[in-house]
């Protein structure tokens, strides 16, 4: 299933490399929430791949739209649309395979860097670059005071900034620095890859968490819910990193009372 899941990404990356950077895009919920005619064939080129060679499995997109069971591909054609209409290259294009609830499958792709992030369960995840190198993935051994930690700005739900930045302050006081790339399957591949020490979000849809949690988990790091759960895949609010950061993530969320329902 790797290997569909890789070969689906490149029909998507492929897709998105071609395209000019740059290209208009129509809102399609609050401000800032765009899609653009890349992000939908990028997808009808994942998607297409992916029923070729698994007509047998459920496929849930962004765009698109689909279904979930107990077995179910999950898309993602263009992570970081906004990134992508402003010229800015770094997005991703992101399959999961999702089986039970839980991710077993992996695969990012940054079309513009030429990096390849995958991943399953149990087998270990690794990253491959346009140099043709080829290195197993493993999460940073920082401390968390000289962490550099990822996150996503909740703006889709503007309800949600007063939970967020509680927690953003805190993580500007715990660690050394802070990153807002705009694509969170790169976030959580970096952090998979060490080049981040950890990442938190709130609200996200799972065609941005399946495969990058995935990696994570399979570089030796730790990924739960804000509470330190399991729905991370559902609700979106994502603590991701090595268990030594993702400890003081967790330990900072219950510190700045984010977890009181809002």
């Amino acid at each position: 299933m790797l290997e569909v899941a890789e070969s689906a990404v490149a029909a998507g990356a492929e897709v998105v490399r071609s395209s000019d950077l740059r290209a208009e895009g129509a809102r399609k919920g609050p401000s800032g929430d765009y899609v653009t005619n890349v992000d939908r064939a990028a997808e009808a080129a994942v998607v297409g791949v992916l029923r070729d060679l698994n007509p047998d499995v459920a496929v849930l997109a962004e765009e698109g739209g689909g279904e979930t069971a107990e077995r179910y591909w999950v898309v993602d054609p263009l992570d970081g649309t906004t990134n992508f209409m402003h010229g800015f290259p770094l997005v991703g294009v992101a399959v999961g395979l999702v089986e039970r609830s839980r991710p077993v499958v992996g695969v990012v792709r940054a079309p513009f860097l030429g990096e390849t992030y995958a991943g399953a369960r149990g087998l270990g995840a690794e990253v491959r670059r346009a140099t043709g190198s080829t290195r197993a993935l493993r999460v940073s051994g920082r401390d968390p005071g000289e962490a550099v930690v990822g996150t996503g700005f909740p703006f889709r739900r503007k309800d949600r900034l007063e939970r967020y930045l509680a927690m953003f302050g805190r993580c500007m006081e715990r660690f050394e620095d802070l990153r807002r790339p705009g694509a969170a399957s790169l976030d959580l591949a970096w952090t998979a890859d060490g080049v981040f020490d950890g990442f938190f979000e709130l609200g996200l849809a799972p065609w941005d968490v399946a495969a990058g949690g995935l990696l994570v988990e399979e570089a030796g790091g730790r990924v739960t819910d804000w509470q330190g759960g399991d729905t991370w895949l559902t609700t979106g609010n994502i603590l991701a990193g090595p268990p030594e950061v993702h400890t003081a993530l967790l330990e900072i969320a219950r510190e700045t009372d984010v977890l009181r329902p809002r």
